[in-house]
């Protein structure tokens, strides 16, 4: 059983590299993959299927790069500087706040000139 598992951490991609690595190797098989659409299926359905081909290798690569983690920079590790946090005003979002009670001599229409 120790046996199996040091062979399984073989195929667990651990850095950056392992992935773009990996990444190459899916799209070689890609472009492979589509010459054959294009020989099978001449016209518009076998570039149709060739782009979609090369198309996974831009999701597969995308998800490869995200799910290995990226080196953190030597500031954050430090902790030399720390971001100042923006707080919320206490009305929230953006909402309007309450105009005033205007009533008596401070209204609007005892201020009219006739």
């Amino acid at each position: 059983m120790a046996m199996l598992k040091k062979i399984g951490r073989l195929f667990i991609i651990k850095t950056r590299l392992e992935a773009w690595l990996v990444i190459y190797a899916i799209a070689l098989g890609a472009v492979e993959r589509g010459r054959h659409y294009l020989d099978t299926y001449p016209g518009f359905g076998g570039w149709l299927l060739a782009v979609a081909c090369t198309g996974v290798v831009f999701l597969a690569g995308g998800k490869l790069l995200d799910s290995v983690r990226a080196p953190e920079p030597a500031l954050a590790v430090a902790g030399a500087y720390r971001v100042p946090v923006r707080r919320r005003s206490v009305t929230g979002r953006n909402r309007p706040t309450r105009l005033p009670n205007r009533r008596g001599s401070m209204s609007r229409t005892s201020h009219r000139r006739d």
